[in-house]
């Protein structure tokens, strides 16, 4: 595999407080959340929440089987989510991320199917982006990632524009995309197969 890792993680820039606690409260409701990330913007909920996860493909009318990404402020928020991996592998995810660079790993047993589709890796990704990065840290969880809008239509780039999309199905956080005009680069760990 030959990358060159994406350290962008700018300052971020975190909705205010009060919307930080109504984020983490919808969360535990197991509702879905709106909020920025590299490209675009991105549903997301608690990736262990089957009921959000559910409403989230519902939003999105998006196949069962295919799966969603999840992202994180660093390692220790997907570590449950995966199977023990090697030194050695740990030291190759260290060398891309934070970057754009999505990961498929071995799913920990705790990973709903609803999560990882009919697969048996999950999607992860330790987020370069610094907004997303630090709306991780604060609701203090790994968050699911997946495009904001129907399937096979266009990405949404703003929060208005997930407001007018989603009304009130989807808490909306303010927030401004980073500078890549294309989705994560995913991997195969195991194979190193370029997937998209």
């Amino acid at each position: 595999m030959k990358f060159t890792p994406g350290r962008e993680r700018p300052l971020p820039r975190l909705p205010g407080r009060p919307l930080q606690l109504k984020a983490r409260a919808a969360l535990k409701q197991g509702e879905v959340i709106a909020y920025s990330t590299e490209s675009c913007y991105g549903l997301g909920c608690n990736p262990l929440d089957v009921r959000a996860i559910r409403k989230i493909l519902a939003i999105k009318a998006r196949p069962n089987h295919k799966g969603l990404i999840v992202i994180a402020a660093d390692v220790g928020q997907i570590r449950h989510l995966i199977r023990p991996l090697s030194a050695a592998q740990y030291a190759e995810l260290a060398r891309y991320w934070p970057g754009p660079y999505t990961f498929l790993l071995p799913a920990s047993r705790r990973v709903p199917p609803a999560l990882r589709g009919k697969h048996d890796k999950i999607a992860v990704r330790v987020t370069a982006h610094g907004e997303a990065a630090a709306l991780c840290r604060s609701l203090g969880t790994a968050l699911v990632s997946t495009s904001a809008n129907r399937a096979g239509q266009q990405s949404l780039k703003t929060a208005r524009a997930c407001q007018q999309a989603f009304r009130q199905r989807v808490l909306t956080l303010p927030g401004r995309i980073g500078k890549r005009r294309k989705p994560s680069t995913i991997i195969d760990l195991e194979t190193g197969r370029v997937l998209r």
